[in-house]
């Protein structure tokens, strides 16, 4: 067993070298036996280069092991029996390193499965593709939805709308758009979500898109339903009057008697009656009519006229208008920006609707408080884009008509219109931003513009 050891046969093997290298010197210090000193040199070359091939192992094993790991390799182990416990507890080492390249990539490639069959078993589509249109990963449900077995290529999506690879293209990280689709004379409304990352220095884009066509007819229908109850609630409102004040002068009026009409004779009192139904008649008309320009300017917002301008200003052109009104009920009001230069762009004149919308509600709500309050906060949200709070310390909005207060013409309020709150959502809908509202009874309101 001795004889197996690495360094007993590297102690021999320099010994023998040795011997054959004196054995050399002697027969060429002779000068004699040529043929014998030729074959000597000879074999004490092979020795040297059995010799270096022998030590070398160990950097042969390490070039394999470094070689297994770079081309993921990890089949291969390695054993050397009977060369003492350094090369043992090398080996071991080598191999126990394997087996844990092994075992990470097994559970790497469980890991991927798993989060590759969840993909595939959600409802809402994904797709994953680079910059240059190549897919990488794409899911049933986007099959089912664009009726489609395969995809390699966004550009192949043009086959169902021309446009539709253009729009995934140009898509930017957080960026959402509604699209419209026929496939299989079938319309889809789709929602599609946007979101970019960066893998293996390759840059991807992900989207999500969901059929959202029948919730946008079951809100679409609701809208209209909430709509007609208004309009009808505000004609019937009028016409209700005129129609019994129409019947009641007609009775005033004329006479019928065996189909025949007549005018009645008059007294001052029958004259003050005509006088006042047809007065009344009037004013309702008036109002009604009133009512209908009213839903007309609604539906006729002009097209935003952007520009880049501070929010500040914003501010100050609202406090120049309100701020009579403000110090008549003793209203505190403080603005805050953060950055105080803060910039954002839209149409000033039709943003400046909203603001006065909004303060003129807040004063509405604080005037009877003892310490009225209004706090506008201007920031920058976490997703990056500004924010403006508008809050207030009145009594709140109650929990059973706060989903109705951007509905046309709903007011709680004794006078007003009730288009101030829809007429600004309109608004922050042309700037493609976004206004909400918290409220919880006796702490106040906040109403929440995002650009």
């Amino acid at each position: 067993m001795g004889f197996k050891k690495f360094r007993l046969w590297v102690f021999i093997r320099v010994a023998l070298l040795t011997a054959n290298l004196l054995l050399l010197v002697i027969l060429i210090s002779r000068q004699q036996h040529e043929i014998t000193s030729l074959i000597t040199g000879l074999f004490a070359l092979v020795q040297i280069g059995s010799l270096i091939h022998y030590v070398e192992r160990t950097n042969r094993k390490l070039t394999q092991f470094l070689e297994s790991i770079r081309h993921s390799d990890f089949s291969s182990s390695f054993s050397d029996r009977g060369l003492g416990r350094s090369f043992e507890g090398l080996n071991r080492a080598f191999n126990e390193v394997i087996r844990e390249f092994r075992k990470n990539r097994a559970e790497k490639e469980e890991h991927y499965n798993y989060l590759l069959t969840v993909v595939q078993h959600v409802s809402i589509g994904i797709i994953a593709f680079r910059k240059d249109g190549k897919v990488d990963i794409i899911n049933n449900a986007v099959k089912r939805l664009l009726r489609i077995s395969n995809l390699k290529q966004i550009q192949d999506l043009a086959t169902i709308k021309q446009e539709l690879p253009g729009l995934l293209l140009n898509m930017k990280a957080g960026e959402k758009q509604l699209i419209k689709l026929v496939v299989e004379d079938e319309l889809q409304q789709l929602s599609v979500y946007a979101t970019e990352f960066r893998m293996r220095g390759e840059e991807f884009l992900l989207v999500s898109l969901q059929n959202i066509s029948s919730e946008l007819e079951e809100k679409e229908i609701e809208s209209w339903q909430k709509l007609i109850r208004v309009l009808t609630h505000e004609i019937m409102n009028s016409i209700t009057p005129i129609s019994s004040l129409a019947s009641t002068v007609q009775d005033i009026l004329i006479e019928e008697s065996d189909d025949n009409f007549s005018i009645r004779e008059l007294d001052e009192d029958d004259v003050e009656s005509i006088q006042q139904a047809l007065s009344t008649i009037s004013s309702r008309s008036q109002g009604l009519l009133t009512f209908v320009e009213t839903y007309r300017n609604l539906t006729r917002i002009p097209r935003p006229n952007f520009r880049y301008f501070e929010v500040r200003e914003l501010f100050d052109r609202a406090h120049v208008l309100l701020k009579p009104k403000m110090d008549k009920y003793g209203i505190v009001c403080n603005a805050r920006l953060f950055p105080e230069e803060l910039m954002i762009t839209a149409d000033p004149d039709l943003i400046d609707q909203v603001v006065i919308n909004l303060l003129l509600n807040a004063i509405d709500a604080v005037k009877e408080s003892q310490q009225p309050e209004i706090a506008v906060t201007a920031s920058i949200n976490a997703s990056g884009r500004v924010s403006i709070d508008f809050a207030d310390n009145g009594s709140g909005i109650k929990p059973d008509i706060l989903d109705k207060v951007f509905m046309p013409f709903f007011t709680s309020k004794k006078e007003g219109s009730g288009i101030g709150l829809s007429l600004s959502r309109q608004i922050m809908h042309l700037h493609k931003g976004t206004i909400s509202v918290k409220s919880r009874p006796g702490e106040g309101a906040v109403f929440t513009l995002v650009f």
